[in-house]
């Protein structure tokens, strides 16, 4: 049985050159079965409010809906670190507000760090966060969160962005971050990046030169039809399987083939 993947156990992972495997998960029965394959990192994220509650954007998605996933997850007793998104507006009003919520996830979810969008703009949040000893992970280049200044889901960090990309990423770790994502950002600027900093990168979009990469598990499984990113890659596609018991359910169901005595109690 292997043992339970700590803050410091990622840390190291960087020198020592193993590469980090992280996923999204939602529920108790999907983080059995990720965290039973394997999985160094389970990500909580706030897209779930894409993925399973079908809004469009993660901004809808609430401290309180968070919590309750975050919850579930940790019901199944994972040994991979299990990391929470902060949603919209949970981290930005303000450096109390920010510290209460977080701890918020940490007292009330049982997450082990949080993750919070931004950079530079963020900064004197991490900071803060970071120093009442809650670990936070953070998240540059495309930021989800940000769509609407971005005008849509697009790649950041080409041509005079990069720079800014690069800043963005010395004031996470500077501020106290032990990782951060890079979201949708070209291949050779993460990698300059994951050379640069001292803590682990996750990449997402952003090429091979990270120290580890996340992906979200039902795109990887086949389940979301609303996006298809080209940075995703479907590893079985269940859709159909599912489809298909369900079909044979209904049809059962009509032609009273289904329940059996098998499936009465006497």
């Amino acid at each position: 049985m292997r043992k339970k993947i700590t803050i410091p156990d990622v840390l190291n992972m960087k020198p020592e050159g193993h590469r980090i495997s992280m996923l999204t998960s939602y529920d108790y029965p999907f983080t059995r079965i990720m965290d039973a394959a394997g999985v160094d990192v389970i990500l909580v994220g706030d897209s779930v409010g894409v993925v399973v509650a079908g809004h469009d954007t993660t901004l809808p998605v609430t401290m309180d809906e968070m919590l309750y996933h975050v919850k579930a997850v940790r019901r199944a007793d994972p040994k991979a670190l299990v990391v929470a998104d902060m949603p919209f507006m949970s981290c930005q009003a303000g450096v109390e507000e920010a510290c209460r919520n977080c701890g918020r996830m940490i007292k009330e979810g049982g997450a082990e760090a949080v993750k919070i969008e931004g950079g530079m703009n963020m900064a004197h949040i991490i900071r803060a966060v970071s120093q009442i000893d809650i670990p936070v992970m953070g998240h540059i280049g495309l930021t989800p969160q940000s769509v609407h200044r971005m005008g849509g889901y697009k790649v950041q960090g080409r041509k005079e962005q990069a720079e800014r990309i690069m800043e963005d990423a010395y004031a996470v770790q500077n501020s106290g971050a032990f990782a951060v994502v890079l979201e949708g950002i070209p291949a050779k600027l993460a990698a300059e990046i994951t050379a640069e900093l001292s803590i682990p990168t996750i990449g997402i979009g952003a090429g091979p030169g990270c120290d580890g990469q996340v992906l979200v598990i039902h795109d990887i499984l086949g389940l979301c039809e609303k996006y298809s990113p080209k940075f995703v890659k479907r590893y079985t596609d269940l859709g159909p399987i599912i489809s298909e018991a369900v079909q044979r359910y209904v049809a059962e169901v009509k032609s009273g083939e289904f329940p059996t005595g098998a499936h009465s109690f006497s």
